[in-house]
């Protein structure tokens, strides 16, 4: 598996794998893609961990549309993560941050 940190208000666009831009019609399914229920906050900026397949080697992501009107327009169109980390790479990444773990589906576990 592969990570990426996506800020709150951005969401994922167009995926690529080795061999070129996802098609849903030859891989007959979407891309495995998952929010996962851990977070960055850094200058309270909120930054959650999403789980990628080993296929995608590439993401774009895009601001969400429908952002609160007391937030200032944000001049970026979209970006395009090329580099997507390890599982290594996040622990690292979380021991050298301010994190914090969204417990909203830990009652579940609970049970």
């Amino acid at each position: 598996m592969k990570y990426f940190f996506l800020s709150d208000g951005w969401k994922v666009g167009r995926v690529w794998a080795f061999d070129g831009l996802w098609q849903v019609s030859a891989w007959r399914r979407h891309p495995k893609i998952e929010r996962l229920n851990l977070c960055l906050v850094e200058d309270s900026e909120v930054m959650w961990l999403y789980q990628v397949e080993d296929a995608i080697v590439t993401v774009e992501v895009q601001p969400v549309l429908s952002v609160p009107r007391e937030t200032p327009p944000q001049n970026i169109g979209q970006v395009v993560l090329k580099r997507l980390i390890s599982a290594e790479q996040v622990i690292e990444r979380l021991g050298n941050a301010s994190a914090k773990c969204l417990l909203q589906d830990m009652h579940s576990v609970a049970k």
